[in-house]
């Protein structure tokens, strides 16, 4: 058995930088070995050439490169948790484990696990709130139960943030003489049976006017108005923190207000787990979805006839990214004028997204199926020719990604406007006995 060591545990949390498990592990401990897992009961079921993989890979190599500037580096499993930290436990003598918080119910299931089998061993488990600002049951009505409607949480979220106390956690001025290095074998992505991905996640963006000019902007697909941040806080290789205060420093309430959702839905899942596969409104359970096959590949594929959906699709398709304001637009037609249940839509956008991140993701497909927490009422259907005049007007995003839109090979509309609207009315009213 090799020496005592302390354990990080790296997971939704890839920097160095303000990084608060990490600073509390560093800080409190002289040998500190950094360990991330890629963990097979998640990766086994995901595409071998999926982008999100290899960005971690990416970032994973970053994150060893600075180590070994200071003499150590970053153990990289391939496994159970379970497995790997039995493994761990019979190498090293581990005096105590540190990480962030998760909050997804397979996370909480994985981390109630390893925490049992640490203390079956008395080795103390220790994690630290890192990826969001206020978690879980921090912000709730005057009565202690959570909020359902975004606004008057983001009121809340408002009133108790105080930016002086938003403070960064110096974790790389601890990097010197604290982490050590490690006899594992390092991981390669061949090893784990992916292979380089044709499409690469995105750089984010918060400089160029991004922020200043966000509420103008970022309803227009055309435009670059949006900061490409969603998979690098997915991922955690930015700090929530230091956007924050971005946010803060430039006075744009909107764009903080959208960081506000994230943890509006993240509070949601945790306090409602069943979300995941059920409507919040169980009512909705009742509507007699049509689930289509065909239907649903014409949609998948960008072909339905309706040139802003399939841009959209197809820009999803081939980038991993959809604008925000598209992405409401193709939700709603797949729900409302194909009648597919929201949880196909849900499933193809957590493969393809490369910010898919659990609670928004099934929190903003509900929203647009009408069955979720302050949805988007059920008669609101979005009228995917009115919204290219308001959204799309000169084409430009359509020409893009459909260039062909104008050709005879273009498909007619799978689906006449006005019959879906009243055909999903019809639907919903008999499901909810109206």
């Amino acid at each position: 058995m090799n020496s005592k060591i302390t354990l990080f545990w790296f997971r939704r949390d890839l920097r160095l930088h303000d990084n608060h498990g990490l600073y509390e592990a560093l800080k409190n401990n002289d040998s500190v070995l950094p360990i991330f897992i890629f963990d097979q009961q998640i990766i086994d079921s995901l595409p071998k050439k999926d982008a999100r993989v290899e960005f971690i890979y990416e970032q994973l190599i970053k994150i060893n490169t600075t180590l070994k500037s200071y003499g150590s580096q970053l153990a990289i499993f391939n496994g159970t948790p379970e497995t790997i930290f039995s493994q761990l436990l019979s190498d090293y003598e581990v005096s105590s484990v540190y990480c962030n918080h998760d909050y997804e119910p397979y996370a909480l299931s994985r981390d109630q696990t390893i925490a049992d089998l640490l203390k079956s061993k008395s080795i103390p488990f220790q994690s630290y709130k890192d990826q969001v600002i206020f978690e879980r049951n921090q912000i709730t009505k005057d009565d202690g139960l959570p909020y359902k409607v975004y606004t008057p949480y983001s009121k809340k979220w408002l009133a108790a943030f105080d930016a002086n106390k938003c403070k960064s956690y110096k974790s790389e001025d601890l990097l010197e003489n604290s982490c050590q290095r490690t006899n594992y074998n390092w991981v390669e992505l061949k090893d784990m049976g992916f292979e380089p991905s044709p499409v690469k996640v995105a750089p984010f963006d918060i400089d160029n006017g991004i922020i200043e000019n966000y509420e103008a902007r970022r309803n227009f697909p055309a435009v670059n108005g949006t900061s490409k941040l969603g998979p690098h806080l997915r991922f955690g290789t930015v700090s929530v923190r230091q956007i924050v205060s971005k946010a803060i420093q430039f006075e744009n309430t909107v764009f903080l207000k959208e960081l506000i959702w994230r943890e509006f839905f993240m509070q949601i899942l945790w306090h409602f787990p069943h979300t995941v596969t059920q409507s919040f409104k169980p009512q909705y359970e009742a509507i007699k979805w049509r689930n289509d096959p065909s239907e649903y590949q014409k949609w998948c594929d960008g072909a339905t006839g309706y040139p802003l959906v399939d841009a959209g699709m197809r820009e999803l398709n081939q980038t991993g990214f959809m604008h925000n304001r598209v992405r409401m637009l193709v939700g709603s037609f797949l729900c409302k004028h194909l009648l597919i249940d929201w949880r196909w839509g849900e499933a193809y956008f957590a493969e393809k997204l490369h910010d898919f991140e659990l609670s928004s993701n099934v929190s903003n497909w509900q929203w647009v199926a009408g069955c979720g927490v302050d949805a988007a009422p059920y008669f609101r259907i979005f009228n995917p020719t009115t919204q290219v005049s308001n959204f799309d007007k000169e084409h430009l995003y359509i020409k893009k990604w459909v260039p062909e839109y104008q050709e005879l090979t273009y498909p007619t509309p799978m689906v006449d406007h006005k019959f879906a609207r009243e055909r999903c009315l019809k639907t919903y009213k008999e499901a909810l006995g109206k």
